[in-house]
């Protein structure tokens, strides 16, 4: 048993504030147990032939540990299993160390929790495209009821990137390109995870501190050039929202560098602007191996005891996944007075304040019979599908080929996605992470030099997932005839299914082409993380099958499924009907065949610009007045300067018209609002859902402003034949920016107010003035505006 659970030990008194508790706590411990909590363990170090092992946790425990890195997501662990080798873990931690102190076990859960049997969500690109926050909010709650039930206590989600390169591979990992929309999206998603009190919650963790999204090449850690005021008004805009609204109570660095300076060891990020300015009072983890990586990628330390110190002066409290530079390294330097030991407290107490107020010395352990009971039920099923149902993007719809009727003669389904379920998951469902694990245990060795597991077995029915195709029998009549060829993989040169794929086609009424990217992370994936390109055309020679098909004379859709903007312009000028369907997840297959024959509406918009040619990026809606052309003549020598498609574009089975705009003011001051209204009707024969997007301009300021911000979005749901109101609430302080100081200020002038459907597609204009003299913004400022629907 623990030797401190003598009464007085303040620590053990539930009743006493959370920062009392880590104090007296602190107080009790030696350097090598404060040390140890900074630290963490991959589950697979401690588990052996599925079970919890003593014997290992020996070696690995004898001082306490901070974190437990990924007991379901890097295993083969049911929930049950899962919740059962967490509290055999907790229970050594609380009964054979000497203070009792209980670990944090992390999970990953970007489009989901990263286990068996966990609702797998579309990728968040798709998510993205609902322009749904209320969807995001309830998805990330489910993930916070199932990594709960299993043990687990910090998500490593969401991802705040603003990515602007789709060469990039971890673009499907993000919400897009807007600072506005990642916002917006992160904070729900922040609140869902972390939910209403810290007993039923989960630690989120914003990431990537930041930058991450538009590097060098659009390559994996490459630097990024970005300039303070960009990075502040863009790329540090969804961090801050997610600190102040949303009380973000975890943050992980970036592995890139900006100006000279990596992520992980700036000082300037991670505490002064996070802790000083923002107020940020959580914790801050490494990504995977950055500390280690200041020394080997970066070349600012040359030993470990350098890295640590770099990385904890910075303001890194734990270093993930497992124990290295904060293990003896750290250690070493602390006696040796080359580290402070105030630093190592400062983030001990952090973490122990974190314990305390998730009442893991309370309630270490979870019911594990239970923990099955809440994973992938049908009403989360049915969320999952929604969530699919609402992300798909519609994007062309020549002669309203779609939606199909469901009683065609027959119909052609062709091509490499058409019938692999595996590609609707993005990288970082649980599939994806253990074929990663199986191909550093086939290697026996890894470029991150971390012990690897002796064998994870990968679980194909993870959970209940079907492919596309079986979905679309199921949709059509019986007396519908279809007619199955791939055509092509996904990769590669090999044409010869082409043959069979015509032959398809040309006995069908319509062909039905499934194109698109394989996401993860092992060398056949063409997307996800690390998984970068150089060009973003299709792979292989799909568009030489569309091609093939297209030369049949038959009506041809395509359906992309891919986790990044990809350019086929080949395909958008000549095919009639294109549906953007992302990696759709676990329902994903009957969310597509839902849009496809009408039994959903499709509504979804895009939250990235596709580029015509890799030669455009970056290329995104919100560039200043003397971007987006080539001055005096407006577009390249060889290429068009527009996108292929906008931010923020979607078609639909109906047709929507904007009209009646309404504006309660022409002036405002900088602590002032204004109101604005506009009628949104459906003048075509189906429901549907229009995604209604304000943007604002500011005319002339003392620096440059972009031509469109994105303000306010409203995704509403207007009958057939009827119309609905729709109002933002626009605050002054919204329209702030940075001014030759870097003084944080709302100026008077002239805001044009513009509202369309997308960026590109602007209904309704009208002018306000910002009156009065330049105010500097609080520390508190509003982020988003205030929508409401009526009617």
């Amino acid at each position: 048993m623990p030797e401190a659970m003598e009464n007085d030990a303040l620590y053990r008194d539930a009743s006493q504030p959370t920062a009392v508790r880590a104090r007296d706590l602190l107080t009790r411990m030696t350097l090598a147990e404060k040390v140890a909590q900074l630290g963490s363990v991959w589950v697979y170090q401690v588990l052996k032939e599925g079970r919890f092992d003593p014997q290992k946790a020996d070696g690995l425990f004898k001082e306490g540990i901070g974190q437990i890195t990924r007991v379901a997501g890097a295993s083969s662990l049911n929930p049950a299993e899962a919740a059962n080798a967490a509290n055999a873990i907790q229970r050594y931690l609380v009964e054979q160390t000497r203070l009792g102190i209980p670990a944090l076990v992390h999970e990953e859960c970007c489009s989901g929790y990263m286990a068996r049997d966990a609702t797998c969500f579309p990728q968040i690109i798709g998510v993205a495209s609902t322009w749904a926050p209320d969807l995001v909010e309830a998805m990330a709650d489910v993930v916070r009821q199932q990594m709960r039930a299993a043990g687990a206590h910090q998500g490593l989600s969401p991802v705040l990137d603003v990515t602007r390169d789709p060469r990039w591979g971890r673009v499907e990992e993000t919400f897009g390109e807007d600072p506005y929309l990642v916002s917006q999206m992160g904070v729900h998603f922040v609140r869902g995870l972390q939910g209403a009190n810290w007993q039923e919650g989960v630690i989120a963790t914003a990431k990537h501190f930041v930058g991450y999204g538009l590097t060098e090449g659009g390559m994996n850690w490459t630097p990024a050039h970005i300039p303070p005021r960009e990075l502040r008004e863009v790329f540090l805009r969804p961090f801050e929202a997610a600190v102040k609204e949303a009380n973000l109570q975890s943050l992980m660095n970036a592995y890139h560098e900006l100006d000279g300076v990596p992520c992980a060891a700036s000082k300037e990020l991670l505490t002064d602007i996070l802790r000083d300015e923002w107020g940020f009072d959580g914790v801050v983890v490494s990504d995977y191996f950055a500390v280690e990586q200041l020394e080997r990628a970066h070349g600012i330390s040359d030993n470990k005891q350098d890295s640590a110190r770099l990385a904890l002066s910075a303001g890194i409290d734990m270093e993930l996944p497992s124990t290295d530079c904060y293990g003896a390294p750290l250690f070493t330097a602390v006696r040796e007075g080359k580290i402070d030991e105030a630093a190592v407290n400062q983030s001990v107490s952090r973490v122990l304040e974190m314990k305390f107020k998730l009442g893991l010395f309370e309630n270490p352990y979870v019911d594990a019979a239970r923990a099955a009971a809440v994973f992938d039920t049908p009403a989360q099923r049915q969320l999952a599908r929604t969530i699919a149902q609402k992300s798909i993007v519609l994007l062309k719809n020549e002669g309203d080929l779609l939606p199909l009727p469901q009683n065609l003669n027959a119909i052609a389904v062709i091509g490499p996605q058409a019938n692999n379920a595996r590609h609707l998951l993005g990288d970082y469902a649980y599939p994806c992470h253990i074929e990663s694990l199986q191909e550093m245990t086939k290697a026996g060795q890894n470029s991150f030099n971390i012990p690897v597991p002796d064998s994870v077995e990968l679980v194909d029915n993870f959970v209940a997932i079907r492919p596309i195709l079986a979905a679309i029998k199921e949709k059509v009549t019986a007396g519908t005839a279809v007619h199955y060829a791939p055509g092509c993989e996904l990769t590669g040169d090999d044409r010869s299914g082409f043959a069979e794929a015509v032959a398809a086609a040309a006995q069908s009424d319509v062909a039905l082409v499934f194109v698109g990217e394989k996401s993860g992370l092992t060398n056949d994936c063409t997307c996800g993380e690390s998984r970068d390109r150089a060009d973003i055309n299709l792979p292989g020679v799909q568009e030489e099958l569309v091609q093939a098909v297209a030369a049949t004379g038959k009506p041809v859709i395509v359906v992309l499924l891919n986790g990044r903007p990809l350019s086929i312009n080949w395909i958008a000028e000549n095919i009639p009907a294109i549906v953007e369907a992302w990696l759709p997840g676990e329902e994903g297959a009957e969310a597509v065949a839902d849009v496809l024959f009408g039994d959903a509406n499709p509504g979804g918009k895009l939250p990235i610009t596709f580029p015509r040619a890799v030669g455009q990026i970056p290329i995104y809606y919100g560039h200043k007045p003397s971007g987006g052309r080539s001055h005096w003549k407006g577009e390249y020598v060889d290429l068009s300067n527009k996108p292929l498609w906008p931010f923020g574009f979607g078609l639909s089975y109906t047709r929507f018209e904007l009209s009646n705009l309404q504006v309660d003011k022409r002036a405002m001051k900088a602590d002032e609002a204004v109101q604005i209204s506009l009628t949104v009707a459906n003048k075509g024969a189906r429901d549907g859902d229009e995604v209604v997007q304000l943007y604002v301009w500011d005319k002339v300021a003392c620096v440059t402003r972009p031509l469109k911000e994105l303000q306010g979005f409203q995704r509403v749901s207007v009958p057939a034949g009827d119309c609905r109101t729709v109002t933002f609430t626009l605050h002054a302080d919204q329209l702030r920016f940075y001014d030759g100081a870097m003084r944080q200020i709302v100026e008077p002038g002239t805001i044009q107010l513009m509202v369309g459907t997308s960026s590109a597609d602007i209904h309704l204009r009208a002018e306000i003035e910002i009156v009065g003299e330049t105010q500097e913004v609080s520390a508190n400022p509003k982020f988003f505006s205030e929508a409401g629907v009526a009617g």
